[in-house]
Formats: C-alpha cells, sequence, structure tokens
C-alpha cells in the first residue's frame, strides 16, 4: 500500500488531511514536529510527504534541505506562506509542488495523485539492479539495502556497480583500480583496499545478517554467489 507522511504541528490540519488521505486508500503517518518528521524520513520509506514550513524545532524548508541529501521522495509543500519567492525558493530546495493554506481537500488528494503518477513513471523508467536485498538504481545512481538507502562515495558507489552488473565475475585490484580511477594501475593496492573495505563496513551496518562482496584469495573481488 502506497504510505503518506504528514508533517504538520497544527493537530486538526494533521488530523483532516489524514483522513482525506485514508479515504482515499493510503496509508498515513503523521508527524507534528519537524525534529520527529526528519526522523520519519530517515529511519522509514515513504512514497510521499506532506510538509508544513512553519514547525516546531526544526523548519519545513530545514527538512527538505536535509532529505535531499539521502531522499529522492515526492514532497508537497502545504504553507499559510503564498509569497512566490517563497514558492520559487522551496521548489529549488527540492519540493515537489506547493500548495497554500487555506487548502480544498479535494485539491491535496488530485495533487497527491498527480505527483504519485509522475513519481512511479520516474522509477519505472530506471533500471534497477538486485542483489539479494540490496538494489542499485543505474539511473539515480542510488543504493538502498533492505530498502534503506547508503550514503556512498563516488568511488564507492563505481566499486559496487561494477560487482553488483556482473554478478560473479571477479575482479582484479588491477580491474577495479583502471575501471574505477580511469589511470593504470601500477602495483599499489592500498586505494582499492580502503575502498572495498569501506564499502564491506558500510554494507555490514546496513544489514548485519549478511555478505555481500568476497575475497577471492589470489584473484580479486566478487559478489557472494547467492
Amino acid at each position: 500500500m502506497i504510505t503518506i507522511l504528514i508533517i504538520e504541528d497544527q493537530e486538526d490540519v494533521n488530523l483532516m488531511l489524514a483522513e482525506a488521505l485514508t479515504y482515499a486508500g493510503y496509508k498515513v503517518k503523521s508527524s507534528f514536529t519537524g525534529v520527529d518528521g526528519i526522523k520519519e524520513i530517515q529511519n522509514n520509506s515513504y512514497d510521499l510527504i506532506l510538509l508544513d514550513i512553519m514547525l516546531p524545532y526544526k523548519s519545513g524548508d530545514e527538512i527538505l534541505k536535509e532529505m535531499r541529501n539521502f531522499s529522492e521522495t515526492p514532497v508537497i509543500v502545504i504553507s499559510a506562506k503564498d509569497m512566490v519567492g517563497t514558492k520559487i525558493d522551496l521548489l529549488k530546495l527540492g519540493a515537489d509542488d506547493y500548495i497554500t493554506k487555506p487548502f480544498d481537500l479535494g485539491e491535496v488528494v488530485a495533487r497527491v495523485e498527480s505527483n504519485l503518477r509522475r513519481s512511479q513513471k520516474q522509477i519505472q523508467g530506471s533500471k534497477i539492479f538486485q542483489y539479494k536485498d540490496l538494489a542499485l538504481d543505474d539511473n539515480t545512481k542510488r543504493v538502498t539495502v533492505d530498502e534503506i538507502e547508503m550514503e556512498l562515495t563516488a568511488k564507492e558507489y563505481m566499486i559496487l556497480e561494477l560487482l553488483v552488473k556482473h554478478a560473479g565475475k571477479v575482479f582484479t585490484k588491477s580491474n577495479l583500480y583502471e575501471s574505477v580511477w580511469k589511470d593504470e594501475y601500477l602495483g599499489d593496492d592500498n586505494a582499492v583496499k580502503t575502498h572495498i573495505s569501506n564499502l564491506r563496513n558500510k554494507l555490514k551496518k546496513a544489514n548485519r545478517n549478511e555478505d555481500y562482496i568476497e575475497t577471492v584469495w589470489g584473484l580479486g573481488y566478487r559478489l557472494y554467489r547467492e
């Protein structure tokens, strides 16, 4: 079921939105402060977020700026601020849509449906490679483990991309270095070993019950065979 997060500190408004979206067939979770809202986004997966701007402890624009570092979930801002400059600033920060208070519930539901359709089209246009509970999106360059997005450096992503796209193939340190660093391999394997180690640590932190990258002694690295 599609799940929507509402971050709105006014209890009556939050409840009204939740009831309308539940009636429309969506699963809804409500947060009433900015701090609780960003925790929800960090710890759980949502299909769309309705975000107020004037929130206690952490403002909506702070949430938007922070979450865009790790999430592309569609965000519809709902705010009493109706100045054009404010709308432009929030859209530049990463908002997908903007609704001004007071609003019509029918319009809110219609905007939600429209943004979800657009988001689903983008997802369908992506090429996603799957290994165990790890998913690598070749289009957006996002990696998730058990649907939680990982924070990888560019070179960590490139190493993982090679391993996932060619599951089972053994990559020597020379293969990896020349493919990722775009330079001739001269025998110094510290860079490759360090990045593989960091990548393993991040994967282990994401799921302690799985092993992903296997060392093939004397040869190189590959994904563990499923």
